[in-house]
């Protein structure tokens, strides 16, 4: 080797010595750091459980069941999706024209069945009276004829047998009398009843031909928020107009009461237990997904089901929301997350 080759080397030696001796930076602590448990630092352990978004306290409105009417309604008047209505505000109207004919008809058959019936009932009180005549005076024959028997010891024989046949046909007469009266009294009774009962008929069809009006003013049996259903409509289903033409028994609207919402989950049966475990608890609705709400743990099903099939059981659980938020409204998805149990130190 030459003399400069000796110079370089002994001149790198010092280089390749420090870069021996060197201590390359840690990847330990570095893996520390990303794991939490390993560097003791607090591990957020949360459950996620999806539901949906259910009022304590609600009505579903229908459109009303008229006896009587055609399979339709026509809406005449609707309240508007979203409003805040208090106990008896008037929600919908619809079309009252056919209740209101039948309930015209129906009160003209009645004030014409109740003329016939006081015409019956004077027509009645005649005949009572004029038969009344008449047995009098059937009496007054027989006691006339039974007078002339008397003497029938002065008399002529034809005399006497007339006298007798006299008083024979005035008893008969009597007698047919007494039995015609119960009978015309009996028949007169049972037309003057099928009247009544026809005028009794016909004054319920107008009661409720009446009610049928009233049915079609539907009004808010609770205070709350409204809101539209979807219900079947020109071909397709959407939310009711006015001017539309309804299927009775649909639905039209519903209503609740935004101050008390729950959230409804259905949790797997290994979860059950560690749902009271659990401190916190948020609601995130899917809709609006920065928004958490407080809420808290209400009750579970005592028995758990499963599907057809499957052999993985469910509870039903429910969770009761803290705080009254415009987000949330009915049949909206939302996720329930649990926080880590209280006094947990990992």
């Amino acid at each position: 080797m030459s003399r400069s080759g000796r110079k370089l080397s002994v001149a790198l030696w010092p280089l390749l010595f420090a870069a021996c001796t060197h201590t390359p930076p840690s990847t330990v602590q570095a893996a520390f750091t990303s794991a939490p448990p390993d560097s003791g630092q607090r591990v957020k352990r949360e459950i996620r459980i999806t539901g949906l978004i259910q009022a304590v306290h609600s009505v579903k409105i229908a459109v009303p069941q008229i006896q009587g009417q055609v399979s339709t309604m026509t809406l005449t008047q609707l309240i508007a999706n979203g409003s805040h209505v208090n106990e008896g505000d008037l929600i919908a109207t619809f079309d009252p024209t056919l209740q209101m004919d039948a309930a015209r008809d129906a009160k003209a058959k009645f004030e014409d069945l109740d003329h016939q019936i006081a015409q019956k009932i004077a027509e009645n009180g005649a005949n009572v009276a004029t038969r009344a005549v008449d047995l009098r005076q059937a009496r007054a024959d027989l006691e006339k004829a039974d007078l002339e028997l008397t003497k029938g010891s002065v008399l002529a024989n034809i005399d006497r047998v007339q006298n007798e046949i006299k008083a024979a046909g005035a008893k008969i007469h009597v007698e047919s009398l007494t039995k015609s009266i119960a009978f015309h009294e009996k028949s007169e009774a049972a037309a003057l009843r099928i009247l009544e009962l026809q005028r009794d008929r016909q004054k319920i069809y107008m009661q409720r031909a009446e009610d049928n009006i009233k049915k079609l003013e539907i009004h808010a049996p609770l205070a709350g928020m409204v809101i539209h259903e979807l219900t079947y409509r020109a071909g397709n289903f959407g939310h009711a107009q006015v001017g539309d033409q309804i299927y009775r028994g649909y639905p039209l609207v519903s209503i609740f009461d935004p101050s008390e919402m729950r959230v409804r989950c259905s949790v797997n049966e290994p979860d059950i237990l560690a749902l009271e475990a659990h401190g916190a608890v948020s609601v995130y609705l899917d809709a609006y997904p920065d928004t958490a709400i407080p809420a808290h743990f209400d009750y579970a099903s005592p028995v758990a089901s499963s599907a057809l099939g499957t052999p993985v059981k469910t509870f039903l659980a429910v969770f009761a929301v803290d705080r009254r938020d415009p987000h949330l409204l009915p049949d909206l998805s939302a996720a329930v997350v649990l926080g880590p149990p209280p006094g947990d130190a990992r």
